[in-house]
């Protein structure tokens, strides 16, 4: 289940973001860094940040919890940035929080931590899986909190709900850049992490993580006129990819291994 919250303070932008979120207080005493709705890619991000990172829980990676933030604009009238502000009064209702993890560092492949050779596996099948593009050494969104890796920031995944087109096809397709990945020279093998993986995944698990997007995330487009018509897009879509899972892993190793 994922918790609604809503925020009763705002604390501060972060704006080494590319979409400016924002580390909110909720009611819950919790704090929590908020993804907004009127940023970027609007709606659609917050549904993979969502998905992603439910489906990367579902696999075993760690992730911060995810909840679902009202917000109130008038929380962040004092803030003193005009984009900011502007993208905070788009961004009335439900947005999506990340649990904050205080005192975390970005991963830096030059500091010296060096994960496990199986996690790093299992973050690229991931990552393959999902198509998320956005893992590389410029971005890593990776974090280390308590000398364990987190893994943040999966607006960018699922990437063929922007159009929609092809999905027979995409479906099917290796992710590109899994070659620049951050994670690929420190892995394992990935197809040894698709043995462990691939049986956690299922339809009825991708219907229990897309049934928690809220309505009003889901705006109507040509082709997908409702809420219950874009659940059904996605599920389709997870549904294709995890039939191929084993060629999308088999791909991802001959990419680690140069064969």
């Amino acid at each position: 289940m994922i918790r609604h919250v809503t925020a009763t303070r705002y604390v501060t932008p972060l704006r080494e973001g590319g979409s400016l979120p924002a580390v909110v207080e909720a009611d819950d005493d919790g704090l929590y860094v908020a993804k907004f709705r009127g940023a970027g890619h609007g709606e659609k991000a917050l549904v993979a940040e969502l998905i992603a990172g439910e489906i990367a829980r579902a696999l075993g990676l760690l992730v911060p919890e995810i909840v679902l933030v009202n917000f109130d604009p008038r929380l962040a009238a004092a803030e003193p940035d005009q984009e900011i502000r502007e993208l905070l009064q788009r961004s009335s209702g439900v947005n999506v929080g990340l649990d904050f993890l205080p005192g975390s560092l970005g991963l830096d492949p030059a500091a010296g931590f060096r994960p496990p050779a199986d996690v790093c596996a299992a973050v690229v099948w991931f990552d393959s899986f999902v198509t998320n593009v956005d893992r590389d050494a410029r971005n890593t969104n990776l974090l280390v909190w308590h000398r364990r890796l987190w893994l943040i920031d999966h607006g960018s995944a699922l990437y063929i709900h922007h159009t929609w087109k092809d999905v027979p096809a995409h479906a099917r397709k290796p992710l590109a850049a899994i070659k620049s990945h951050v994670l690929l020279p420190l892995a394992g093998s990935i197809v040894e992490a698709d043995d462990r993986l691939a049986p956690l995944l299922s339809a009825e698990l991708f219907r229990s993580i897309v049934e928690a997007v809220p309505d009003d995330w889901l705006v109507p487009q040509d082709g997908l006129p409702d809420p219950a018509a874009h659940r059904a897009a996605y599920l389709d879509y997870l549904n294709r990819r995890l039939a191929v899972h084993r060629a999308l892993a088999q791909e991802a190793e001959r990419v680690r291994t140069g064969a």
